[in-house]
């Protein structure tokens, strides 16, 4: 079994989002709400995460039971998907509707190229599952 990170992650009232370790070693997000509350928790735990981050990692965010993104999540994700080392990162989001599928390419879009995540959206888990199953050096 390779050795991970520790998760460090435990669950907190009022927050709406809950993470475990996936088995290939990056993390699975599944969100309730984006919540002020919610917003700060996740860029905090992603901080701490991404300090240190020195290998490639498939990390899927659930965001099927979101139904908007509110501004500050949107600028508070370019800021963490901005941060050199989220480069390490190959993302898969799933969501349910356009919505919040146009805000997660807002998100990639103005995020630093050379230094963010390589982010897809999907509306299907197992799409998504597939992607993330990939070589990590095929990113596309």
């Amino acid at each position: 079994m390779p050795d991970f990170k520790p998760l460090n992650w435990k669950p907190v009232p009022g927050i709406g989002y809950t993470v475990v370790r996936r088995a290939d070693g990056g993390m699975h997000y599944t969100f309730t709400d984006l919540s002020e509350a919610t917003v700060k928790h996740w860029q905090e735990f992603a901080h701490e995460h991404l300090l240190e981050a020195d290998r490639l990692t498939r990390n899927l965010y659930d965001l099927r039971q979101v139904q908007a993104v509110p501004e500050l999540a949107v600028r508070t994700a370019i800021e963490v998907n901005s941060d050199p080392t989220a480069r390490y990162i190959r993302l898969a989001v799933v969501v349910a509707n356009e919505e919040v599928a146009n805000a997660i390419r807002k998100i990639a879009a103005l995020a630093l190229p050379e230094t963010s995540a390589a982010i897809k959206i999907f509306t299907d888990i197992d799409e998504a599952e597939t992607w993330l199953s990939r070589p990590l050096d095929q990113i596309v």
